[in-house]
């Protein structure tokens, strides 16, 4: 997301995503959909992702494909900033991020869920969403795709010294970029002596709640949110029980972030269950609608690891998202494999995406500024191998 200076951002009112904010009669689902269904087109044959599904809510008055294809929405873009704050870290500073295009249609669709569209042959709106994830995804793995890689760079001001590979002409396409690997040495593991330590998965807007119920008071309203629900298990299953009253850390990667997942803790790598559902947006404004249950109801992919010092089993559940072509394991997909904070475990190829972590009971104790955000509530933003937190009983002796 292009990024905004808090002090311009509250020039305008932030907008509460609401089916009737989009003008009438382009709030018809319909019309939304087969908006999206050309951008996605569109970027295919152009260069700049600007001026297909990254166009940048802040800046349509100077996008006019935009405007002929969703009419009136530059007038909601005048109006309002349409996207979110975040604390960022290492500096304390509060900015905002504008929204891509892309989610903000749909989290419009969102609230037609099961809607049949008679405009995209009668799918459903969840069907739409799927067939617009997979093209997107077939779209970004052709060689041709790399002609979008430098706007791509440009737009989300990425960096590339970080890179194991800086020079973009080596990338076979535009998803070989996107989860494109860093340097070692890029992502150093904060304590990394400390046993009792736990890191960041991912560069990531990240929430933390020391219980599932304060996640559900200040942050996941789906009214559907269980952990039984989230891991795909019965709610009288030996998981279900493990994780009753998890602590619960939400790690959610934007589209210019680096999108490979890494272990938060010093384990053993367990058993993985794969979960199909839905493509819909994981924006906050999304999470945080009573009516939608994004976590639960979206393709993911459930890994049990143990920690090694307690011998605790964690639940690392890497959640899909709209236009997110798969999710891919790497050392996370090696049954019996150890692992220490930091290693990597697998990637998202392209589109914004989440990771949900569950502790359970008594492990972690999330890192007081990270708790303190989380019920603001506002995202912080952190980095790989970031100190996310400490056993109970090593953070109770300090």
């Amino acid at each position: 997301m292009s990024h905004i200076p808090a002090s311009v951002a509250e020039t305008k009112p932030i907008e509460t995503i609401h089916p009737d904010n989009i003008p009438a009669p382009t709030r018809d689902p319909g019309l939304v959909a087969s908006a999206l269904e050309k951008l996605v087109e569109h970027s295919a044959e152009h260069d700049d992702v600007k001026h297909t599904i990254h166009a940048p809510m802040h800046a349509l008055q100077s996008i006019p494909l935009v405007h002929k294809l969703v009419p009136g929405i530059e007038q909601l873009a005048n109006e309002y900033h349409v996207g979110n704050f975040v604390i960022v870290r290492a500096t304390g500073e509060r900015i905002f991020e504008s929204m891509p295009i892309y989610p903000r249609l749909g989290m419009h669709l969102l609230f037609y869920g099961g809607t049949q569209i008679k405009l995209l042959r009668n799918r459903s709106v969840e069907t739409v969403l799927k067939d617009l994830s997979i093209r997107q995804g077939k779209i970004y793995d052709s060689p041709e795709s790399v002609k979008a890689i430098p706007s791509f760079i440009h737009t989300y001001s990425i960096a590339l010294d970080e890179l194991e590979q800086p020079d973009i002409t080596k990338y076979a396409c535009f998803n070989d970029f996107f989860y494109r690997k860093l340097k070692p040495g890029a992502r150093p593991v904060r304590n990394a002596n400390d046993p009792a330590g736990f890191c960041s998965a991912a560069d990531c807007r990240l929430t933390v709640y020391p219980t599932v119920d304060l996640a559900k008071q200040f942050w996941i309203k789906g009214s559907n949110f269980t952990i039984p629900n989230l891991l795909g298990v019965a709610a009288d299953s030996e998981q279900a029980h493990i994780f009753e009253g998890a602590s619960v850390g939400v790690f959610r990667l934007a589209p210019q972030d680096y999108h490979r997942f890494h272990s938060p803790l010093d384990g053993v790598v367990g058993d993985i269950t794969e979960m199909p559902g839905e493509y819909y947006t994981v924006n906050p404004q999304a999470v945080n609608e009573p009516g939608f249950d994004v976590f639960t109801a979206n393709k993911r992919a459930v890994l049990y690891m143990t920690h090694s010092q307690t011998n605790t089993p964690v639940a690392f559940v890497a959640i899909g998202a709209m236009l997110v072509g798969s999710i891919k394991w790497t050392a996370g997909g090696q049954k019996g494999a150890t692992v220490k904070r930091g290693d990597e475990l697998g990637y998202f190829a392209y589109g914004g995406s989440t990771v949900v972590v569950l502790f359970p009971k008594g492990l972690i104790r999330f890192d007081e500024d990270l708790v303190r955000n989380s019920t603001v509530p506002i995202e912080t933003l952190v980095k790989v191998g970031d100190s996310l937190g400490k056993t109970v009983a090593a953070a109770a002796s300090d």
